[in-house]
């Protein structure tokens, strides 16, 4: 676990991919732009909770092994760390389908720092693996969970990346067949 300093104060940094580039929930003293190499953004993991149910399960993003990803970067001072990786594992470990790592971030600015990424565990029971388009269009379109409609989650991360410039095409395809579908719009503020 590697710390920095961002304007004098000891940071830690966390990776965000899908929600928490548009909704960190939490404190963050900088944010950038990062790629993380090794592991990239897939809709793979089945959501029993925030976006789905075990009757009927919605998709989450995950990190999955190989290739690359580009996504945001929060440092966290180290006096909120505690409460933030609390929090963290609370919003993403509920059923601990991810693998929590640190991970090298190459930032915006060109540097390089070590980060918390969350990689999805490909041996849990809510890993999806590699789903057709056709297959996430139908799962998404249907789900619902705590944090709102599957939609929603899907369509405001490719939003997003896109406002940021960040291309992916797989999430910004599936956006496309959402957007297309009759009465899926948007619907959470951006």
């Amino acid at each position: 676990m590697t710390t920095g300093t961002t304007s004098r104060t000891q940071v830690r940094w966390v990776f965000g991919y899908g929600s928490l580039i548009w909704n960190p929930g939490f404190q963050f003293v900088e944010q950038q732009q990062a790629l993380l190499n090794g592991a990239h953004r897939s809709l793979c993991i089945h959501s029993h909770r925030h976006r789905g149910t075990v009757e009927q399960p919605g998709l989450v993003f995950g990190l999955a092994r190989g290739g690359s990803c580009r996504g945001m970067a929060f440092a966290v001072a180290d006096d909120d760390w505690a409460e933030v990786r609390e929090y963290l594992r609370e919003r993403e470990q509920v059923t601990g389908v991810y693998r929590e790592a640190w991970r090298p971030l190459r930032l915006a600015d060109g540097n390089t720092v070590e980060g918390l990424a969350f990689l999805v565990d490909v041996k849990h029971e809510q890993y999806a693996g590699r789903l057709p388009l056709e297959s996430q269009l139908k799962i998404v379109s249907g789900a619902i969970g705590a944090s709102g409609p599957n939609v929603d989650y899907v369509l405001n991360t490719a939003e997003h990346l896109r406002a940021l410039g960040i291309a992916d095409k797989r999430v910004q395809d599936l956006a496309r067949m959402l957007e297309g579908q009759p009465g899926n719009r948007l619907t959470a503020a951006l």
